[in-house]
């Protein structure tokens, strides 16, 4: 039999039946490729370049000299050289790659050009353009098959890869003698010693990020504790102590649990990514990735390659295949932050990659299925945008399936202690400056703080308090100006039931902010005896207790 004659109605047997599936004698199983994408981002990640290269490459040599072993056994060959040839045509058919070249191999002087490299592509997907070759597991792979057909180690090493943005994959064949000094370091990558070298190093850098990591969380929530009171522990980054809060983040949980686009409204720096990443935390893609992208913040021309990729050649600069944040976000969540400021143009791309669950990079014509869970985020009245024109409709509810309102900083006034309290705990962990609170007249001024800029400008406050404050807790000086400067207007109902004696507290504050702390106007005003007026202010902390003591002297 020659290797030409190889083809898939021979190699494929299939018993649905039984669940068993071969190809070329040998019991097979069919992974898609980018789960192996993301095995090789895994290890890579996790061990290091060195490591992963030593694995895949050990694993794809046992597995092509698995194969020449499962050829020889299936098949009467001619001769030798064709039990050889008859591994690039299975490999092939396997689909790990395509021959730009009929019958060149990689012992041949000139070598083998590879194209279609399912592990190029990978690599591309998951990492970007390489700075080096890329293709361990499929050199591995003909290495392994090509030693055991000739009779001797053979060692396959590329010099031009697809992953780095060349048009092709050289790969050489060669004894290591052949090859001698000059890419010794690259063939240590074969040596069974090496993987249980890069392993062991490996782990210990592991080891001692997990300490790390461990340390940190420790330093973070002891930080926590010295500020927040008993049971204020925030979940995932959110204070919810407002009902209005509470509910959002309740509802946010339960629609966690199912595949439903979610749209996110609220007012800029009101937390809208926070109370994403809550639902992409709690759903069952928490493993995959989580990429948010600002699409207002990105020139319309270049918002599409952004989010579908390009491909080579597609416009000036376009050097190599780029996946988009689409592809990236495979197998996890999307947010499309700021999507009011997607072009009438790009609506229509984004509705149907939404709708079709697949896209087109730019200069492509075939489409591409992606699993991607699409969460926007806007500061816009979108229903309006929509009467007026602005906004596609069926875009609008195609995002809308859920919607989740996050109401601004003044309307849930309960958050607002917690979390400056949470925020100065981790802006006094980064700065390692040992802050353990904020004074009552400091808590006092924030809570009459209307907060036009949401949680973004209280976080901006009390990184700026920690920064300034002299002693271990903030004071009235160590805020912002305008913070300091605030004086709220009467007390409104807005819905929620609050506690008599903090109404009474905040309206008391008030009326004293505004005849700029006379305390004997402000007692008239309240018809109430100074006396009194004296007690609540000392209740509030704004009176030590020692000039308590000499005003009773």
């Amino acid at each position: 039999m020659r290797a030409e004659d190889l083809d898939h109605k021979e190699l494929l047997e299939l018993d649905p039946e039984g669940g068993v599936i071969r190809f070329g004698g040998q019991r097979a199983i069919l992974l898609d490729a980018v789960a192996m994408g993301l095995l090789r981002k895994y290890l890579v990640e996790n061990f290091g370049l060195t490591a992963a290269r030593t694995v895949l490459t050990q694993f794809g040599f046992a597995h092509g000299w698995r194969m020449a072993e499962a050829m020889q056994a299936e098949f009467k060959w001619d001769d030798d050289d064709e039990w050889r040839r008859a591994g690039t045509r299975i490999h092939t058919l396997g689909g790990l790659f395509g021959v730009q070249t009929e019958g060149k191999e990689p012992l041949s002087k000139e070598g083998m050009i590879l194209v279609s490299s399912y592990e190029a592509e990978q690599h591309l997907l998951h990492f970007g353009r390489a700075d080096a070759p890329m293709c361990w597991t499929i050199c591995g792979l003909i290495s392994g098959y090509l030693s055991r057909t000739v009779g001797r180690e053979v060692f396959v090493l590329e010099d031009h890869c697809q992953g780095k943005g060349d048009a092709g994959c050289h790969l050489f064949g060669r004894t290591r003698e052949e090859w001698g000094d000059e890419r010794a370091e690259e063939l240590r990558f074969y040596d069974k010693n090496r993987l249980s070298d890069c392993l062991e190093v490996s782990i210990h850098r592991v080891t001692e990020t997990l300490k790390a990591a461990e340390r940190k969380i420790k330093e973070h929530k002891r930080a926590l504790v010295l500020v927040m009171p008993e049971g204020d522990e925030p979940t995932l980054g959110i204070v919810a102590r407002s009902p209005a809060m509470k509910r959002v983040v309740d509802l946010a949980r339960r629609v966690a649990k199912v595949d439903s686009t979610v749209l996110i409204t609220g007012e800029s720096g009101s937390g809208k990514e926070r109370i994403a990443r809550l639902v992409h935390e709690e759903s069952t893609r928490a493993t995959g990735p989580f990429i948010a992208v600002n699409c207002g913040a990105i020139a319309e021309t270049l918002l599409e390659s952004e989010l579908f990729g390009h491909a080579r050649g597609a416009f000036t600069g376009a050097t190599h295949d780029r996946p988009g944040l689409f592809e990236s976000a495979n197998g996890g969540t999307l947010l499309l932050d700021e999507v009011g400021e997607v072009s009438p143009g790009m609506q229509v791309k984004l509705l149907r990659a939404i709708q079709e669950r697949e896209i087109r990079r730019v200069g492509e014509n075939k489409s591409r299925k992606v699993d991607v869970r699409i969460i926007a985020a806007t500061n816009r009245d979108l229903a309006l945008e929509v009467t007026r024109g602005v906004f596609r409709q069926d875009l609008y509810y195609r995002l809308k399936v859920v919607e989740l309102h996050v109401p601004a900083l003044r309307e849930r006034r309960d958050d607002i202690l917690p979390l400056a309290r949470v925020l100065l705990a981790g802006s006094a962990l980064w700065m390692k400056r040992k802050i353990t609170g904020l004074t009552p007249s400091a808590t006092d001024q924030l809570i009459r703080y209307a907060w036009p800029g949401n949680v973004r400008e209280l976080e901006n406050a009390m990184e700026r308090a920690v920064a300034l404050s002299p002693g271990t807790r903030v004071e009235l000086e160590d805020l912002p100006e305008e913070v300091r400067q605030a004086r709220p207007g009467p007390v409104a109902f807005d819905g929620t039931v609050r506690p008599l004696d903090a109404i009474e507290k905040e309206y008391i504050l008030a009326t004293l902010a505004q005849n700029d702390g006379n305390q004997t106007r402000t007692a008239e005003q309240l018809q109430i005896g100074s006396a009194t007026l004296y007690r609540k202010l000392k209740s509030y902390g704004l009176i030590s207790g020692d000039r308590s003591r000499r005003k009773g002297n």
